[in-house]
């Protein structure tokens, strides 16, 4: 498999920036690693977020996106790399400020179920039944207000009806 090739499994244009995705892992067979190329139009922005249950890793191949962790944002060069860990530590987003397209690579762990949280909007998300994989819904996927949890103590009890 190329990843500097032109044969895309998604080709998307969320919030009007294209965006075209290759699936390395999975057409690889892949089982506990996912692999996806990203190739993205100037303009494209991906969400702040992090993952609670999966590490994830940047490869760029082409263009210079920019990359914003907790501690700072830069523009990344092809070749350069970025790894981020499970938890807050590791949240991160990619955007392509430039006025060319960027390509890169991104690994991930693919443990099932994840949660994940998306920081700027305060939505939480959550993934069971496949590992998340960018442009393919998992079987299951809810997401939510931060703010709309409630304590165990609060979940509506049912009387049991058999009884």
């Amino acid at each position: 498999m190329n990843v500097y090739g032109a044969e895309w499994d998604v080709e998307r244009a969320p919030a009007g920036a294209g965006e075209r995705l290759l699936h390395v892992g999975r057409r690889l067979g892949g089982e506990l690693l996912g692999a996806t190329v990203f190739e993205v139009d100037p303009g494209w922005s991906g969400l702040y977020h992090l993952h609670y249950g999966n590490e994830e890793l940047v490869v760029v191949l082409e263009g210079t996106p920019t990359l914003r962790t907790p501690e700072a944002e830069v523009q990344l060069r092809p070749g350069q790399a970025a790894l981020f860990r499970r938890g807050d530590e590791g949240a991160h987003g990619l955007r392509n400020d430039s006025d060319r397209p960027a390509r890169f690579l991104l690994v991930s762990t693919m443990n099932d179920p994840d949660v994940g949280e998306y920081l700027e909007s305060g939505t939480i998300a959550v993934f069971a039944g496949d590992a998340p994989t960018a442009g393919r819904d998992a079987p299951f996927e809810a997401f939510f207000p931060h703010d709309a949890a409630i304590a165990y103590s609060e979940i509506p009890r049912i009387p049991n009806r058999n009884r």
